[in-house]
């Protein structure tokens, strides 16, 4: 798996994260040819500098991490993300109208962000580490039957990333309708690759130059 580095979403989504910070991302993402550079969306200007005549994508967060923003204010945050410059869009569903099978509610939320990116790639985060099997089923069928890109497992933050029954439940469900991204918790080139192999499409990672390089690191990051 000598390309792995073009499944990777070099991510960097913490608060407290530094223009030169994302410099340094982009700086790297450019060096190892990932596939994108996923940031917060004030950054998206800056990074688009960054990135100048490189085939590095632009990645951003939409009603994250929670996802309990309503569905205009998403739609909003993507349309004004993609003016930006953003090449894809990672969207948090609203995990609480899952849970409380208010599903017409879910779908309605996500296609309201599907139809703002209006052709720009839409990655839909689940953050599975909440969701029960059921649950995790329901949401892929839903995500299916739009029609977006790519379903997500994990935001990072929460109590898990993402793991390989996540990936093997949602594959089965989508089969290759739907490409899958397996973020949070994935810090090495071994575990990358079982991601891979269990289905997953795009890997988002803090830890891409280590996976890329082999190197072994003790962070508890994204």
């Amino acid at each position: 798996m000598n390309k792995i580095s073009k499944y990777i979403d070099h991510t960097l989504l913490k608060a407290d994260s530094k223009l030169e910070d994302i410099k340094k991302l982009c700086e790297e993402a450019k060096e190892y040819n990932f596939c994108s550079v996923c940031i917060n969306s004030s950054f998206i200007k800056d990074a688009k500098q960054y990135l100048k005549d490189s085939e590095v994508k632009i990645c951003t967060v939409v009603g994250f991490p929670l996802g309990t923003s309503n569905s205009q204010t998403k739609a909003f945050e993507a349309k004004s993300a993609i003016k930006d410059g953003a090449d894809e869009i990672d969207m948090v569903i609203n995990i609480g109208l899952l849970k409380s099978k208010e599903y017409t509610r879910v779908k309605e939320d996500i296609e309201s962000v599907y139809k703002a990116c209006d052709g720009t790639i839409l990655k839909v985060i689940f953050e599975t580490a909440l969701l029960t099997k059921e649950e995790l089923k329901e949401v892929s069928f839903l995500c299916k039957d739009i029609g977006v890109d790519f379903i997500k497992t994990s935001t990072g933050f929460s109590t898990r990333g993402a793991s390989l029954e996540d990936i093997k439940i949602m594959k089965e469900c989508v089969k290759d309708k739907v490409k899958i991204k397996a973020s949070g918790g994935i810090r090495d080139y071994e575990t990358a690759i079982a991601m891979i192999e269990a289905g997953a499409d795009r890997l988002g990672v803090s830890a891409g130059v280590e996976i890329v390089t082999g190197q072994k690191i003790n962070s508890n990051g994204y």
